[in-house]
């Protein structure tokens, strides 16, 4: 059943067994599993099946230091996954493990716990299979370069994303379609209830866009509404403790961790290359991804460093040219013209040959646009004809990319999980009278001398190998130049095995009420540097699984 929360304000419901707000990965996850086991389940989604301007205005969102995008909060029919590029990869070993010199840190699920649910992740959400992140995998690639670094004290990270990216409000919307099975559309849910003279949640709170409200009532809830938004939804419910479900020690919204990135850098080849697919990039059996460059784990450990890795990045005739990005658009949202295209050189390895091709999508390439702003992009194409014509030739034919000389450094940091990097209650408030995010985060001197410490031993691998020179003056940048949102919003709820360092236990259910849990990176202890999506899923299924097997009392604990 898809119904718009207005159709049912005067119909009474069945109490769900489990109500999950949000359908973006984990959201949606939640309710395939949740429903392929056979418990009733019903998603809330705030937005439609397409954006409206009312969704948009509830994206809005005050920031301190790091500005956060908008559109990395959307709310439609499978959240954030509608704009994404597809890019993952499943957390590192150094990732996980606790530090000694820092307590709070690690995950308190064994690694190769997690590395079972990336197995069913891949096989049942579009996931590139964990055996192409490993040796033997994508790095076979690295033969086909002209360029082949042997490193002491850096590692390769590899990132992959499915051809097609996925949207998981498309591709799982048939869940609802019958069983027990509910999504209700434009509801937005505003709070969650819980009973005067007990501890548990009663029901979700949700509004219609004309301000119309009714409790959707459930044995248990799962809140699936991102790293900033699930804090948000306890902090605004303070039916029992006034500071927010859950945060009776005053840990929900604190330790906020992002991966903020920016260029910053140059490397200057001793040799020029024409192809360098395993590093720059490349689409190939289905997968588009790539290599960065990180620290070994021994370094990381030897030099109490974060997981922060660099991506390197070509310098074509035409990088940087909004002619390029707007043609890439167009041709991404042509979609007949895309899988054409893709189905023709399905057999093949194809280079990537600009950023806007994969990875992070761009203001451009994200904002809401009127029939004014299409002819606008088609209008960049035309202005910057030259660099169009360019790039559509070496991307028309193979072997046409020219000569590489020079390469740029896009960083992607980690955060340590710092208290003082939160999400709190803004005093503005939304249209449904709900006070709007407040979102505090900087990097720290920490994160900072992480990434200082990559750019100095990658200047040293490439002299030591005669590959070129790296021209970085990041130790001495100021203000700090690695300031842009990763749209990787995590850390706001974390797990753990201490209430008093964390929100939630290792089943992600909340310390203090025993049947609301919480989903998506909100419960990462520590992010690492990969794009969070795999890990959600994992985690997801994981939840599900949880979910389905405890008998709905709540009253257990302990691991899955």
């Amino acid at each position: 059943m898809i119904r718009e929360l207005s159709e049912v304000l005067g119909e009474e419901l069945a109490t769900y067994d489990v109500c999950v707000v949000g359908s973006g990965p984990a959201g949606m996850t939640l309710a395939a599993e949740l429903a392929a086991a056979g418990r009733s389940v019903c998603v809330l989604e705030s937005g439609t099946r397409r954006p409206t301007p009312h969704g948009d205005r509830l994206r809005a969102v005050r920031s301190e230091g790091i500005e956060i995008k908008e559109y990395s909060r959307e709310r439609v029919l499978g959240g954030a996954s509608t704009t994404w590029a597809g890019l993952s990869a499943p957390l590192d070993e150094i990732d996980c493990e606790p530090r000694p010199s820092r307590p709070g840190w690690g995950w308190p699920i064994p690694r190769e716990e997690l590395v079972a649910e990336y197995r069913r992740a891949a096989e049942r959400y579009r996931f590139a299979p964990l055996e192409l992140f490993g040796p033997g995998g994508f790095d076979a690639l690295r033969g086909k370069g002209e360029w082949e670094p042997r490193w002491s004290d850096l590692e390769e990270k590899v990132f992959l994303a499915a051809a097609e990216p996925q949207d998981f409000g498309r591709e799982w919307s048939g869940v609802f379609e019958g069983g027990g099975a509910a999504l209700f559309l434009d509801a937005t849910v505003v709070r969650l209830e819980q009973a005067p003279d007990g501890d548990r949640a009663t029901a979700a709170v949700a509004a219609t866009a004309d301000g119309r409200r009714r409790p959707i009532p459930a044995r248990r809830f799962v809140l699936a509404t991102g790293g900033i938004e699930n804090a948000r939804l306890l902090l605004l419910s303070d039916d029992r403790c006034p500071a927010g479900l859950g945060n009776e020690r005053d840990q929900v919204g604190r330790c906020l961790m992002n991966h903020p990135k920016n260029y910053h850098g140059l490397i200057r080849l001793a040799r020029p290359v024409r192809e360098l697919p395993y590093f720059f990039g490349c689409l190939k059996s289905g997968y588009a991804g790539y290599a960065g460059l990180r620290l070994s784990e021994r370094v990381q450990r030897e030099r109490d460093c974060l997981n922060a890795y660099v991506r390197l990045e070509p310098l074509f005739p035409w990088s940087d040219s909004l002619g390029v990005e707007a043609f890439v658009l167009l041709v991404k949202r042509s979609r007949r013209l895309l899988t054409f295209w893709k189905k023709r050189h399905a057999d093949e390895m194809v280079t990537l040959r600009d950023y806007a091709e994969t990875g992070d999508d761009s203001e451009l390439q994200n904002e809401r646009k009127s029939v004014l702003g299409w002819l606008r992009v088609v209008g960049l194409v035309f202005a910057d004809a030259l660099p169009v014509a360019r790039y559509f030739f070496s991307r028309l034919r193979n072997g046409a990319s020219p000569v590489v000389r020079t390469i740029r450094v896009r960083n992607f940091m980690e955060m340590e999980p710092c208290p003082q990097n939160r999400v709190v209650l803004a005093d503005a408030a939304d249209a449904h009278g709900s006070a709007l995010p407040l979102v505090r985060h900087a990097p720290t001197a920490l994160d900072r001398r992480s990434l200082i410490v990559l750019h100095e031993v990658l200047g040293a691998e490439l002299e030591r190998a005669g590959a070129g020179v790296l021209e970085s003056d990041i130790a001495d940048a100021e203000p700090w130049p690695i300031d842009y949102d990763a749209s990787h919003h995590m850390g706001t709820t974390r797990m753990g095995t201490d209430p008093a360092r964390s929100v939630v236990d290792a089943n992600c259910r909340l310390h203090t009420v025993p049947n609301v849990y919480l989903a998506g990176a909100s419960v990462f202890p520590a992010s690492g540097c990969a794009n969070p999506t795999f890990t959600i899923v994992a985690l997801s299924i994981r939840l599900a699984r949880h979910l389905a097997q405890s008998p709905g009392d709540e009253g257990e604990g302990g691991a899955v």
